[in-house]
């Protein structure tokens, strides 16, 4: 593709096809997550502990084959990594727990909400109101938020339940994406993955300890394909194509995890959805666009 320009001059990354192949990929790794979580015969905090364990020794092998710092790093470096694995963790945790009690729809859109956060922390650190597209995001997110909500309550408590759990691993996912801006400035997006989750490891070991849910597997599928697509292949493939998309498309492509989780949440659960549904999750996609196009 030729190379474009922005309205202030500033020349826009450049993508081809394999860039873009790259993006959807990723997307659509992320989006068959939830329903390897609901797949596993383990507890849902178990896979996500599995997730993560399994995927680990194939990040540092990746970090290590691109030559990657893994090493070596500052005492600042790793108490922020340290924290971001702590939060990590719990977003997970969350995460996985909320899949099992909402739609897979609704556990997707949540989930991402974290975007919508950062913004919020990154105005209130300007010292600056928000502008009028980052006004529209918010507006947007709650009142889509409150449509999809008041679905889920009309469907039963333990939906509703779902879904705050879902809003939680939003709101803990934005703490592991601001912990992480300081080590992500130097190091390498493989090591920092690597170690980010080795932290989370025994944060999410103990919490299904607490939880005493089951641990061990009978069926070790699921668990595999979850981490090597939500944690190898759909993390890896986006950040590879990161740097070749503005945040504007990179958040168009985020609106594919939404629709797939959907259609194998119809297929494979019977969960069917309505009009009014949909009209709440377009506001809450809507708002995670115009978060990722104006965030820098």
């Amino acid at each position: 593709m030729a190379n474009a320009t922005g309205v202030e001059g500033q020349a826009q990354p450049r993508w081809n096809a394999l860039h873009f192949a790259a993006l959807m990929g990723g997307n659509v790794a992320l989006a068959v997550g939830p329903w390897f979580v609901r797949m596993a015969d383990s507890g849902p905090v178990s896979a996500g502990f599995w997730r993560l364990f399994l995927a680990v020794p194939l990040l540092f092998a990746l970090a290590l084959a691109n030559r990657q710092q893994v090493t070596g790093f500052s005492r600042a470096t790793w108490l922020a990594i340290l924290g971001s694995g702590v939060f990590f963790g719990l977003d997970i945790a969350s995460w996985h727990v909320g899949i099992e009690l909402t739609r897979m729809a609704n556990a997707t859109l949540f989930g991402n909400s974290g975007s919508l956060v950062v913004i919020a922390i990154g105005l209130y650190a300007l010292h600056r109101a928000p502008r009028r597209g980052e006004w529209l995001a918010f507006v947007l997110a709650i009142a889509g938020s409150a449509i999809l909500l008041g679905r889920s309550l009309e469907i039963g408590r333990e939906t509703l339940i779902g879904d705050l759990f879902c809003i939680t691993a939003g709101l803990l996912y934005a703490g592991y994406i601001v912990l992480l801006q300081k080590p992500r400035a130097h190091l390498g997006s493989w090591a920092v993955l690597a170690w980010s989750s080795s932290a989370a490891v025994p944060v999410l070991l103990a919490a299904a300890l607490i939880a005493k849910e089951p641990f061990w597997p009978q069926v070790w599928w699921p668990l595999i394909g979850l981490a090597l697509t939500s944690q190898l292949t759909g993390q890896g493939l986006l950040v590879y194509a990161m740097r070749h998309f503005t945040p504007l498309v990179f958040g168009l492509a985020l609106l594919t995890q939404p629709a797939i989780a959907v259609a194998l949440g119809w297929l494979a659960f019977g969960e069917t959805l309505v009009g009014i549904d949909f009209v709440g999750m377009a506001m809450v996609a809507a708002a995670l666009v115009l978060a990722r196009s104006t965030d820098r």
